[in-house]
């Protein structure tokens, strides 16, 4: 509990600079012999609206960094574009993906962990992702996209090039699915696996001629794996026709010699994703969702024995789920990210079925890697009061130690508010889990307004980690108590919480939320005439939904909402609907308007920030049109902040700028701060 008494902070609340200021440090790669680690740091130029990414190294040892200082970590290389850094199993290399001179997209590099030049190689039309070295370290895979009918990348760039010269701009397409996030799918390519020879540059399509494709729904190094002798390939493929979002995917081999593909899973029943090979070459790994039963099942971690075919379920008793998954050096184990009550870190699967052991606690773990002799694990881990920052410790989770100390001297600077996690009995006294970030100076003898942050998925969580857009330190710096409810349908808590409001949106996740906010206004320090709320996505559904059912918040924000679920047919994932909502809207369109906020437009009389960005396909821009237009319809006070260069998220540092403007000075004008 904060203290009743405290003293008015003599630094400066955390802001929106400093969160600008803050260095990025991305997912590490550890050297063989487990003595370095190497990882992207991402600094921005927030004036010139520019980001730079650099490689840098962190020595490890058991001392940990210089206190306030990373002086024996090192930039590494010296581009502005460089990410995804991947240590060769030799330990001479470290791969790359680059962006310089005259690349059009990033391209695939390697360097010396010991500084000097970098060297392209090959080159792949559209640029190069998802890189994996093979285990013989003279060739690493990567992911290109590519037109499968065309042989040879200089094929695929004339292609390119008469596409882009074209006066003709239009999609044409009779696929069902054919947006993604972003970006259109209707161009012809499809993501294959390439390897690229360090020593000659010669790039190859693994997958020319095979029929098969990753999914196309922006596939990394998770999708595909390669066997330790270097002769087999595992993918995720979706068997069908047609690629689909809902659709079930298969575990299939393609023999590098032959071209020989066979599926290992095709009778499993289940979607079978993320294939991992063991060290030893006697198992894959692969995570298995039962889609036939809950679209949005969590999934469980499974094996399947190369020799026998014979599949095993691994902790089938462990109800959460598990991302990331690296094997032990020795094959006795599964290592993956595992999210349980609002936290995610490094769990170990034995493969003997033993139940999983916590190695590595959260915080919130983004990205980890283990050396090849099984004696160093290497993370990024953020807290709520803490951004990413890269530890070491032992493969048992023993002996954590710091890596840098990029960040430490610029978070010195500022204050940042107390972060207390409670649980409150919430929809028919469930018990349910909120996190309160406090101002800095909190006194609880003041009244103070509060902000509900609402997250977005439905089946994400509210984590004891750092957010770079919805910073709570950052709204907490001006003044708010921010709470955040992990309510119903949240990931983290197990199947049956995520099921829970499938086919009943809205009901149960407000009351989740109003208890937080009822919690809270019990303590006494909360004015409850200074009450607001905001969320993105499905928080700005949430957001749209509370202001149909209750007039006692005094401002909402609504980014990216989903506001009317017939419209929202225009979304590039429009199949969920009818397993989300229980319905299609021509199958049963009382059911889908009672889960709709548009439905309950007549109550609605709460002043509303209305947000969006143009190129935003997943919630497509014109639900907040439609909304701004309503309340405008109505007489309720509302704004709109629509940015044509952002998606579904505002990434760039003035665009970011403008919405904390807009979102901090909304909430003033209707909830003071004092």
């Amino acid at each position: 509990m904060p203290r009743r008494h405290a003293a008015a902070p003599t630094r400066k609340p955390f802001d929106v600079a400093a969160l600008w200021a803050v260095k990025r440090i991305g997912t590490p790669t550890v050297a063989p012999d487990g003595r370095t680690a190497c990882a992207a740091v991402t600094t921005w130029d927030t004036g010139r609206n520019e980001d730079s990414t650099v490689l840098w190294t962190f020595p490890i040892d058991a001392a940990g960094p210089v206190r306030g200082e990373s002086s024996r970590a090192r930039p590494l290389t010296g581009g502005d574009k460089d990410a995804d850094p991947a240590w060769s199993p030799d330990g001479r290399w470290i791969a790359f993906t680059a962006k310089r001179k005259d690349d059009q997209d990033a391209q695939l590099y390697v360097i010396s962990p010991e500084g000097g030049e970098a060297k392209r190689i090959g080159s792949a039309t559209g640029g190069v992702t998802a890189i994996k070295w093979f285990p013989d370290s003279r060739r690493i895979a990567f992911v290109a996209w590519v037109w499968p009918g065309l042989r040879g990348d200089a094929a695929q760039a004339k292609r390119a090039a008469e596409r882009k010269a074209s006066k003709v701009k239009a999609w044409v397409t009779e696929r069902g699915e054919y947006r993604y996030w972003d970006h259109w799918l209707a161009d012809g390519r499809e993501p294959h696996v390439f390897m690229a020879d360090v020593a000659t540059g010669r790039c190859t399509d693994l997958l020319a001629g095979t029929r098969l494709a990753l999914q196309p729904w922006d596939p990394t190094a998770e999708h595909y794996d390669i066997a330790p002798d270097g002769r087999e390939l595992a993918l995720t493929v979706d068997p069908a026709r047609e690629p689909g979002m809902m659709n079930r995917c298969d575990i299939v081999v393609v023999d590098l010699r032959t071209r020989r593909v066979r599926n290992l899973t095709s009778g499993s029943g289940m979607s079978d994703e993320h294939p991992r090979y063991s060290p030893d070459g006697r198992f894959i790994a692969f995570h298995a969702y039962d889609t036939a039963r809950a679209f949005n099942d969590q999934g469980c971690l499974r094996l399947l024995a190369r020799r026998t075919a014979r599949t095993i379920t691994l902790a089938p008793r462990f109800d959460r789920a598990s991302t990331d998954l690296r094997w032990t050096p020795d094959a006795s184990a599964v290592m993956a990210l595992v999210e349980d009550r609002g936290r995610i870190g490094v769990w170990r699967y034995p493969v003997t079925g033993d139940a999983p052991q916590r190695v590595v606690p959260g915080g919130a773990v983004s990205g980890f890697a283990l050396s090849s002799n099984g004696r160093v694990l290497v993370f990024n881990r953020s807290t709520a009061r803490h951004p990413p920052a890269l530890f070491a410790c032992d493969g048992a989770g023993g002996g954590e130690r710091a890596l840098e100390a990029l960040n430490q001297s610029l978070m010195q600077r500022y204050a940042l508010g107390e972060v207390r996690e409670i649980v409150v009995k919430g929809f028919r006294g469930e018990p349910v889990q909120m996190i309160v970030t406090f101002p800095p100076g909190f006194d609880a003898r003041r009244k103070w307004p509060l902000l509900q942050s609402i997250h977005g998925g439905p089946h994400s969580a509210h984590h004891d980690g750092w957010h770079f857009r919805w910073n709570n330190q950052v709204f907490a710096g001006q003044g708010y108590v921010v709470v955040q409810v992990n309510y119903h349908g949240s990931s983290g808590f197990g199947q049956k919480f995520i099921e829970s409001i499938t086919g009943r949106y809205g009901e149960r996740e407000m009351a989740d939320i109003e208890a937080g906010t009822d919690y809270l206004l019990r303590r006494g320090y909360i004015d409850r005439t200074r009450l607001t709320a905001s969320g993105g996505s499905y928080g700005g559904y949430m957001v749209a939904w509370m202001n149909g059912h209750t007039n006692r918040y005094r401002a909402y924000v609504c980014h990216a909402g989903c506001y009317d679920w017939v419209s929202m047919m225009a979304t590039d994932g429009y199949r969920f609907f009818a397993r989300e909502l229980g319905a299609f809207a021509w199958d049963d369109e009382p059911r889908v308007l009672r889960q709709s906020p548009h439905h309950y437009a007549e109550n609605a009389r709460t002043p509303t920030l209305i947000v969006h960005g143009e190129l935003d396909f997943r919630v497509p821009a014109t639900q907040a049109l439609q909304y701004y237009n309503t309340l405008k319809a109505k007489g309720v006070a509302a704004r709109l902040v629509w940015f044509p260069d952002e998606n579904h998220w505002i990434l760039k540092p003035a665009n970011a700028r403008l919405w904390h403007d807009e979102f901090f000075a909304w909430l003033a004008r209707h909830a003071p701060r004092t």
